[in-house]
């Protein structure tokens, strides 16, 4: 079939393969470092626990069927290994049928894992990269050209992406609609990273036209990725231009990254090769018969599946980043449909003394990524994703987000354990562990110029009442 490759998309295509081996390869990392603390046999949430009695198909994937932590760290690091190898070339450098088999298999390694990462992973990316991944299967390699189907699939996934995100917005919180939520959110964010501070800190005037902005690339500029070029390479690079904004004020794990590599895959490879002088052209050959046959299955899967994304979007009770199936194929997708007004944290301190009083001198444990210490700029972590530190600012809305693993990971604390140290920026009993732990939470909100330049901090921070009494361990 002549028309089933473009040529003309060699360079979109490496593009999107690299960049997308490249957030697999942060993923595979963020699992093989923090799992045993999360998800380990003596983690807050024990997936042996979590699989018992759990049917496959509901979480289809290795663990279900087996599960030690070792096996874990191995299928972990192989995945690493994988991706690092497709960053590489590797795919490029294997018969297409090989090449296939890698993504699938950096496919079937995530799902897996996403599958027994319970409420560690239950975030939007997770899938949204799982179904970039699922379509990156069928973009081919070098020895062909980039199919017209997937590069379609891609941008349709793009589209979902941001029209969802733009949709949740106009329809829930109303601060959207009057363009103040920017008013808010730079400060009340899940993680705030180095800029946040200075994004907050703009007039208000401006916080008005980033909204507007925000909501023109996220309700208009997403339906030209489907004409033709150039227009559909402008609105991508719109896109790739408003998800570097939201890359430079504050930490959103890979949501943005993946977000803007789907956007390279309307990008006229041509006109891009010639910007930076590279051939115009890619390669011809013409597809195998096989390999056209699977790409029009896979097309075909993506138009019935997306019947449920679409009428979640069409609803007035539309849902945020939910998958309809266990594989995260075809997911809806949105992000901030609600804004805070006020940022509450928990803070969680340890005394050593044998006994709690009122004189009694309590220390505070420090977080890589969640606001702490007020003195200490908020620094960037994404693409990797912290995972404890995003749970924990759940935990300040309510403690309901938190019912199922603080305990635990307060018994940790107490106990030591070095696993869920590791998760941790200080440790202020390096020694021994405390006798009793407690939490609490405070009202943070950024500082003023003017209290910045008096006390040298970044946030200003009010006790308001009592997360977790001082606890000790049974003896």
């Amino acid at each position: 079939m002549e028309w089933f490759t473009v040529s003309g998309y060699w360079l979109s295509r490496l593009v999107v393969q690299r960049a997308l081996g490249a957030v697999y390869l942060i993923a595979f990392l963020t699992a093989a470092l923090q799992f045993r603390a999360l998800i380990g046999e003596r983690g807050m949430l024990p997936v042996p626990r979590h699989v018992r009695g759990l049917p496959f198909l509901r979480a289809p994937g290795v663990f279900v069927l087996h599960y030690s932590d070792r096996f874990f760290a191995v299928w972990a690091w192989t995945g690493a290994a994988l991706s690092a190898a497709v960053v590489a070339g590797a795919a490029d450098a294997v018969p297409l049928w090989t090449s296939m088999l890698m993504w699938a298999a950096l496919w079937v390694m995530y799902l897996s894992i996403v599958n027994v990462g319970q409420t560690w992973y239950a975030f939007g990316w997770e899938s949204l990269l799982l179904e970039a991944g699922f379509l990156a299967v069928f973009l081919g390699n070098a020895r062909t050209g980039p199919p017209v189907l997937v590069l379609w699939l891609m941008r349709w996934l793009l589209f979902r992406v941001e029209f969802g995100a733009g949709l949740i917005k106009m329809r829930g919180d109303r601060c959207w609609r009057e363009l103040t939520c920017l008013y808010y959110h730079h400060e009340t964010q899940p993680m705030p990273g180095p800029l946040s501070w200075f994004f907050h800190r703009l007039p208000r005037p401006l916080h008005r036209v980033e909204v507007a902005a925000n909501h023109v690339a996220q309700l208009v500029v997403p339906l030209g990725l489907f004409t033709p070029q150039p227009v559909a390479s402008v609105a991508a690079g719109v896109i790739i231009c408003t998800q570097l904004w939201l890359v430079a004020s504050g930490n959103f794990s890979w949501l943005n990254w993946v977000t803007i590599v789907l956007a390279f895959s309307a990008v006229d490879g041509d006109a891009m090769a010639e910007a930076l002088g590279l051939p115009a052209h890619g390669p011809t050959a013409a597809a195998p018969v096989w390999f056209e046959v699977l790409v029009l299955a896979a097309t075909a899967l993506v138009v019935v599946l997306s019947r449920w994304p679409v009428r979640n979007m069409l609803s007035r009770n539309q849902r945020m980043n939910m998958s309809f199936n266990a594989f995260h194929l075809v997911n809806t997708y949105g992000a901030f449909g609600s804004v805070n007004r006020r940022r509450h944290e928990v803070v969680v301190e340890g005394t050593d003394a044998a006994e709690v009083g009122p004189g009694t001198v309590w220390r505070e444990y420090g977080f890589k990524g969640k606001p702490g210490d007020p003195r200490r700029l908020p620094r960037q972590f994404a693409p990797y994703h912290l995972r404890l530190d995003w749970m924990m600012w759940f935990a300040g809305i309510s403690p309901a987000y938190a019912q199922s693993w603080f305990g635990p990971f307060v018994e940790r604390l107490l106990e030591g354990d070095r696993d869920t140290l590791r998760l941790l920026r200080h440790n202020p009993f390096p020694d021994a562990p405390p006798t009793y732990v407690r939490a609490r939470v405070y009202l943070y909100r950024f500082t003023t110029w003017r209290e910045r330049r008096a006390t040298g901090a970044w946030w200003h921070r009010t006790l308001e009442r009592e997360f977790l009494p001082p606890v000790a361990l049974r003896r």
